[in-house]
């Protein structure tokens, strides 16, 4: 909750943690009787088969979203609480905005000086034709 524009709520019955409308992270206690206390978070494929690999005991590809990179951090395994909630922000990182995360160079022009064109089926494309 500490991190920006987190709100909690529930979903599918157990607590989950959005950054703004996309969700990042979900408690998951004996989902579907897999016996497996756990966070399902936000990942890459790399990282997940990366951790999996190298702790299938304390990793693991959760169902449904798995395949999109999600990963399922064990919290019955006693890992680091360091290495959870860095596994946490990586998530949040990677659903966030990017103008959330990321703050526009000053060196660059703003955004009004940068000359528009508009798009097909705009009103000012309409006039210009």
């Amino acid at each position: 909750m500490a991190l920006p524009d987190v709100t909690e709520r529930l979903s599918h019955g157990m607590p989950a943690w959005f950054v703004g409308k996309k969700q990042f992270a979900v408690f998951s206690n004996n989902h579907h009787g897999d016996g497996r206390v756990a966070l399902v978070c936000a990942g890459t494929l790399e990282l997940q088969q990366m951790l999996v690999d190298s702790d299938p005991d304390s990793y693991y590809v959760p169902p449904y979203v798995g395949h999109r990179g999600w990963l399922g951090v064990r919290l019955d395994k006693k890992l680091p609480w360091k290495q959870v909630a860095s596994l946490a922000e990586s998530a949040h990182a990677l659903c966030a905005a990017p103008k959330r995360i990321s703050r526009p160079d000053r060196t660059t022009a703003p955004r009004s000086a940068t000359p528009r064109r508009p798009s097909r089926g705009s009103r000012a494309a309409d006039k210009a034709r």
